[in-house]
């Protein structure tokens, strides 16, 4: 139950490994709003075209394709209710549509953000630290390219920061759930 509905829609946005997973999947489970994660939806295209998405990201793909995951974001944000949408740059993408919580997530601790990808990839530790400096490599450039140089994770973006380096997996989610006007209904 909410005590005041300003927002119909929540992006979560971050860089890798930083909780935005995480996070997103706590809010659904507490709102019961549907969930879209873009990255789902990029690893599928990924392996229609025979890439791996953990080797490869916004460079190997086509402008025509960034466009259209684009188009499609900005699409549901304005017209679908209750809907949590996850991505790197959903925030960014949001930032002119005041029903959207815009949240950034962070991990102030570059470390933490190399073991939880050790852990979630199985992977070594330089492979960890390799596999993010080519994702966000590769990245960055490409969307600025496309949508012009920003920082696409400058706090004036987003309504709410989290960062999890200092917050546990609960009290995001309770930054978020307060900024709603979230109540537990009595």
């Amino acid at each position: 139950m909410f005590s005041h509905p300003k927002y119909t829609a929540i992006t979560v946005s971050g860089k890798i490994a930083v909780g935005t997973t995480t996070l997103a999947k706590n809010l659904r489970a507490a709102l019961d709003w549907k969930y879209q994660n873009a990255g789902s939806i990029q690893r599928e295209f990924d392996r229609k075209e025979g890439r791996n998405d953990n080797e490869s990201g916004a460079a190997s793909r086509t402008d025509e394709h960034e466009r259209s995951i684009e188009a499609m974001t900005e699409k549901m944000l304005k017209e679908e209710k209750n809907i949590i949408y996850e991505a790197w740059l959903a925030g960014f993408l949001a930032r002119d549509l005041p029903n959207v919580l815009k949240v950034l997530v962070v991990c102030s601790e570059y470390a933490v953000r190399v073991d939880r990808v050790v852990n979630r990839e199985k992977i070594t530790v330089d492979q960890a630290k390799e596999w993010m400096k080519n994702r966000e490599e590769e990245n960055i450039p490409t969307w600025q390219r496309l949508y012009g140089n920003h920082d696409f994770w400058d706090p004036k973006y987003y309504d709410v920061i989290i960062d999890t380096y200092k917050t546990g997996a609960n009290e995001s989610m309770g930054i978020v759930l307060d900024k709603l006007g979230f109540k537990q209904a009595k």
